[in-house]
């Protein structure tokens, strides 16, 4: 069973394994769990993909350059650059969202970026050089403004061949992941945030990031697994919420070799906002179904206390530390964790 909580509020905010066995067992929900025993899982640990929508899409572009060394890919939805908000709630409501008061000055944001690799707080940047990258804005997004999509375009191309870079900015979607069957109306701004679009977002970003791929599945034979993040993630997990999704492809589930994809919702689209809608509407499962493909679903938690954080939004302005966008930072420390604990608190196949 899956509790819906939802929180009004006036803060506008944004919005890895060698092997490992998972084990499986069939949960009162419905959904598979840890507890019990299935196959081992095997998957390379430096051979990475993200995406994310809205902070989600922030979260991801943090985790691609903090560790470039092992994320080679990422795709990022509606969101701004790198360090957009300067480690500053104010300048990311400002600037970084819905409106911008003054231009978003790169120069600043990248000094700081480079800054972070000469203190070895991030990869080494060359890493990204023969990286892909997939960036969406929608023409109808009220959420986040052009410009700060735009810069994201600007900062990416800056650090790797502007070949490797696509971007899609030229269709009326609102600020959400399009798919081509589910979700709301296309082009509104609204929970689930997922909009029927008559456009597969994620079978085009994953192309984009892992080249040409089998045909989606139309029945998924794999499940989706909850686990304890806390467990996972240690004590660097303070900041997200208990449980996290994986869903596992049967042929990843029986042994065979498979990649790992993390995906990051955005604002207001963990599971305790709008249930699983995030974790099976947005079409990666289909894909990766049919083309030995994990997809792991991290999750935050909302709070309205210390970290502030009443919108359950991926850290992308500094509420958990003044690090958040480094190895250093909580929460890209909890989720590169939990990734790389799998193959040690697991039993290998």
């Amino acid at each position: 069973m899956t509790i819906k909580i939802s929180i009004t509020t006036t803060l506008i905010a944004i919005g890895m394994f060698t092997t490992f066995t998972v084990f499986l067992a069939n949960a009162d929900d419905g959904l598979s769990n840890d507890n019990g025993i299935s196959h081992g899982l095997n998957y390379d640990p430096n051979n990475v993909t993200v995406s994310g929508l809205s902070s989600g899409g922030y979260m991801a572009t943090q985790m691609h350059i903090a560790h470039s060394d092992s994320i080679h890919g990422a795709a990022i939805l509606a969101a701004g650059p790198y360090y957009c908000a300067q480690g500053s709630i104010g300048t990311a409501l400002a600037r970084c969202v819905t409106k911008t008061d003054s231009p978003i000055d790169l120069t600043i944001l990248n000094d700081q970026l480079y800054y972070y690799a000469q203190q070895e707080w991030i990869a080494p940047l060359q890493n990204l050089q023969d990286d892909k990258v997939w960036l969406l804005h929608g023409l109808k997004d009220t959420t986040v403004n052009r410009l700060a999509a735009d810069a994201l375009y600007t900062q990416y191309t800056n650090l790797m061949p502007s070949v490797n870079v696509s971007y899609i900015k030229d269709q009326a979607f609102g600020h959400q992941f399009p798919t081509d069957k589910k979700g709301s109306k296309c082009g509104v701004s609204e929970k689930p945030f997922i909009g029927q679009c008559n456009y597969d977002a994620a079978g085009q970003l994953l192309t984009h990031l892992l080249g040409p791929l089998q045909p989606k599945s139309t029945q998924l034979s794999g499940n989706i697994v909850k686990f304890d993040q806390q467990k996972y993630a240690g004590e660097t997990a303070n900041t997200i919420a208990d449980d996290g999704y994986i869903y596992i492809p049967q042929s990843c589930a029986q042994g065979d070799t498979c990649r790992l994809h993390v995906s990051f919702h955005g604002c207001n689209q963990n599971a305790s906002a709008i249930g699983m809608d995030y974790i099976e509407d947005t079409g990666l499962n289909e894909w990766a179904d049919s083309n030995n493909l994990i997809i792991l679903y991290p999750q935050t938690e909302s709070s309205m206390f210390a970290p502030l954080n009443p919108q359950g939004c991926w850290d992308w302005w500094g509420y958990t530390d003044r690090y958040y966008a480094t190895t250093k930072g909580p929460q890209i420390k909890a989720i590169h964790t939990m990734i790389n604990t799998f193959i040690q608190k697991f039993p290998k196949k």
